[in-house]
């Protein structure tokens, strides 16, 4: 996937570690200004997104990984 160069979105991940498509889970992850919107907005939806089969998600700036993969999984 590739986002515009400043924009704050995520890429999802199954258990086994690979990319998802949010198509493919019905789910839109939105483009955000901002870090801090963009981890709203995961704040949000990690239940939805966990019930999905989504068991991860990598932070990313552009097509630039800023952290992770994180869990979704209360630990």
């Amino acid at each position: 996937m590739t986002t515009p160069a400043n924009g704050w979105t995520w890429r999802l991940h199954d258990p086994t570690g690979a990319e998802v498509a949010p198509t493919d889970l019905g789910v839109a992850v939105p483009v955000e200004d901002a870090q801090a919107e963009a981890e709203s907005w995961l704040g949000e939806h990690w239940r939805d997104l966990l019930e999905r089969g989504v068991a991860s998600a990598t932070l990313l700036r552009g097509d630039t990984v800023v952290y992770g993969p994180m869990g979704l999984a209360a630990s």
